[in-house]
Formats: structure tokens, C-alpha cells, sequence
């Protein structure tokens, strides 16, 4: 099994906090192990037993009784018999109505108890949920596999070009990384999609046109990288018969965001220092999905490198946002810790100088100093007046640049 210590080593400092740890990623990301690996190093390195860890996966069938918030409640009541610590861990806890209250009251009730939480929607995120608990929480974003962590679980050669490949086209799902036929893996993936819409966007958001969703995640996927622009989806839908209001579609997007399936990222003005919420690109949480949900022969080649620099980035905190120039664009804005990193990603320059002039003249016109890096695949370091470029799975395998 792959430790995720990327994730333990955020969430371990927590453990006996009495803030809500709540785990948000998109189904079938991994956050169930992490929780059982944070029930191992209780057991393991803290000692703590079987009857202080309380767990229910409300995608269980033995736990259908407790999808009512008060017999939740009730429940959990019943498990504390005394004054050590106890360990609650709710998985899927979206699918419990209220769920918000039962957490806020045993927080707020019982003051030996150290609540984990895991969903997979942003109803997690919402505002509501905010206010219940009082910005009494901490939130850990879960991702799919890094290339790295993709890496060590298959043991494959991570320098290997079939092995990078296989990443970008199938994602980072650690249970498609069990099939080994394309066959396989796409029942797989679509499984996980059908299941994500079902649960996610049907049933909670109620959607009920799933034929328009799919057009519109498939334009979305296929346009991953440029300037959103909604008139140009609607002229879009109309050529598939689809009359749809600018509400409407925005509301679809928003399903898409909630859902965990696509992530928007803002433009950002380098010489106005403000965010633009205008314009925005969108990019996909996994890979693997995005390969099943779009049409696009090209789509390898030309887009999949920048989704995933961007999910990298994401992998490692730093806000991301499209850097906005006088004269054109950054491909990213990196922010972490007070510090700003620019970055261009492109497929292969291969020497081509006119092509090594386009991806380093965007990041020399910028009058700062703040680091500046090229990304791509060539293989021989191309850096240059001051800007540095990096092979992208070298990029991938490091833990820092």
C-alpha cells in the first residue's frame, strides 16, 4: 500500500485537535485510505484501541440506519463510555442530511472526541457548513495520485516515457492502476464518472439533463487551457439543438466545480495585483475522466502537459491562478507563503529558436524578480537570461524547484 505522507504529514499535527479535519476530494481519490492510515498510526504509534476509534462509511450498507443526523448523533453518544480520547471518523458524510448539525453538536458536547470528516463534493466547502461550525474545522484538499506517488505505487520507471504517458492518459485513480487492459481501465473510470454524476450531480444538485452536462464537460475538457468563453458554448450547444440561457449554463459549470470533476482557475492582473473573475480556464481533477469525456484525437499532446503542471502545483499548495500581462499571458501564477513563481509550460521546443523565443519572451518582458520557469519535455536545459527551464518529469519526481 502506498503511504500518502504528503497528506499524513498536513493532517498529523491535528490529531488530537478538537478542530473538524475534513477531507474534500473527488470520488475514489484516495480518501478512505487515508483515513484507515491515520487509524493505523493511532493504533501504532500512539496506542490507542479499537474501542476509542469509532468509524462509519456511510456507503455501507450495515450503516443505512444512521443516515438520520439524530440517530447519528445517538450513536455516537452511545460509543463514548469514558473521559479518553476518542476518535470519530465519518466517510461520505455528505450523504447524511444535516450532517452539519450532529458534527457541530458532538463537537461542541463532547470535549474528548477528535472528528474526521471525508466527502466528495463541495458541499463541504459551502458556507453553511462554515457557519455551523464556526471556522471551527480545518480543511485538507485530496487529490488523485501525483505522478510521483503514481510512481511508487506501480513501481514503474518514472523517467520512462511510457510510464509518463500512461499517467497523463489514464490519471492518477489509484484503482485503475489495478487494470492493466484499456478495456478495463476506461469500465473503470466510466464507472466512477456514472457514479459521480448519480450521486453527486443528479440526486443533490438536481440536474436532470445529463445528455447537456456530458456536451458541456466534453466542450470544457476540450477547450482545457483557453479562455472560457460562454457565448462560445452556447453557439456551441445550438449546433447540438441545445438552447441553453447564460444562468443555466453557468449553473451546469458550477455542478461540474461542485462535483469535484473540474476545477475553474482565475486570471490574475500582474501589473493591477488583483484577481479577475472574468475570463477564467478550467482545468480537469483527473485525467483519467477527462480522457473518457472528451473527443479530441489531440488531446494528449497539446493540453494534458499544462493540466498537469497545474495539478502538481495544486498538489503542492500553492495557489495557481492565468498570469494577465499588458502584452499577453503567463501560463501560471504560483503563490505560496508570501513568495510568486512564473511559469510557462509547452510541449517540446526541440531546439527551435523561434519557438524558444515565444515561451521565454513572455517571462522576460515581466519587470519583477520573482522566479521564472519554462517547463517541457526536451531533455537539454535550455534556461537563459536568468529564467530557468525544467524537464517536465524531472519537475514531476522533485519535490521542490
Amino acid at each position: 500500500m502506498l503511504i500518502r505522507e504528503n497528506y499524513l504529514s498536513k493532517i498529523r499535527g491535528f490529531y488530537n485537535s478538537d478542530l473538524v479535519k475534513i477531507l474534500v476530494g473527488i470520488r475514489r481519490c484516495g480518501k478512505s485510505v487515508i483515513l484507515n492510515q491515520i487509524i493505523d498510526e493511532l493504533k501504532e504509534k500512539n496506542n490507542i484501541d479499537e474501542e476509542h476509534i469509532i468509524f462509519i462509511n456511510f456507503e455501507f450498507i450495515e450503516f443505512e440506519d444512521l443516515l438520520n443526523y439524530k440517530e447519528l448523533n445517538k450513536y455516537v453518544k452511545s460509543k463514548i463510555k469514558d473521559n479518553k480520547m476518542y476518535y470519530l471518523f465519518l466517510d461520505e458524510v455528505q450523504n447524511v442530511e444535516d450532517f452539519e448539525k450532529v458534527v457541530n453538536s458532538l463537537r461542541a458536547s463532547i470535549k474528548n472526541i477528535s472528528i474526521f470528516l471525508t466527502g466528495s463534493n463541495s458541499k463541504l466547502l459551502s458556507d453553511e457548513l462554515s457557519t455551523v461550525l464556526s471556522g471551527r474545522y480545518v480543511l485538507f484538499n485530496i487529490n488523485p495520485l501525483s505522478y510521483k506517488e503514481y510512481v511508487l505505487l506501480t513501481q514503474k520507471d518514472g523517467y520512462n516515457l511510457e510510464t509518463f504517458w500512461d499517467y497523463a492518459k489514464w490519471g492518477g485513480l489509484p484503482n485503475r492502476c489495478e487494470f492493466s487492459s484499456e478495456t478495463d481501465i476506461k469500465n473503470y473510470l466510466h464507472s466512477v464518472y456514472d457514479s459521480i454524476i448519480l450521486r453527486d450531480v443528479v440526486r443533490r444538485l438536481k440536474l436532470k439533463d445529463t445528455y447537456l452536462f456530458d456536451i458541456i464537460l466534453q466542450y470544457l475538457l476540450e477547450t482545457s487551457g483557453r479562455e472560457f468563453s460562454a457565448e462560445n458554448l452556447i453557439k456551441y450547444l445550438s449546433h447540438e439543438n441545445k438552447k441553453i440561457s447564460n444562468e443555466t449554463l453557468y449553473n451546469y459549470i458550477n455542478a461540474l466545480c461542485k462535483a469535484l470533476i473540474m476545477k475553474r482557475v482565475y486570471r490574475y492582473d500582474i501589473a493591477g495585483k488583483n484577481i479577475l473573475k472574468t475570463l477564467n480556464k478550467y482545468y480537469a481533477t483527473d485525467l483519467g475522466i477527462a480522457q473518457i469525456k472528451n473527443n479530441n484525437p489531440e488531446f494528449k499532446s497539446y493540453i494534458v502537459l499544462e493540466n498537469i503542471v497545474y495539478n502538481e502545483l495544486i498538489n503542492r499548495d500553492y495557489e495557481v491562478y492565468i498570469g494577465k500581462t499588458k502584452s499577453g499571458e503567463i501560463d501560471f501564477i504560483a503563490k505560496k507563503d508570501g513568495t510568486i513563481k512564473y511559469i510557462q509550460v509547452t510541449y517540446e521546443m526541440n531546439g527551435n529558436e523561434n519557438a524558444i523565443k515565444r515561451e521565454f519572451e513572455a517571462l522576460e518582458k515581466l519587470e519583477d524578480n520573482y522566479p521564472k520557469y519554462v517547463i517541457s519535455l526536451d531533455k537539454i536545459d535550455l534556461s537563459r537570461n536568468g529564467i530557468v527551464h525544467l524537464n517536465l518529469i524531472d519537475f514531476l519526481l522533485k519535490d521542490s524547484f
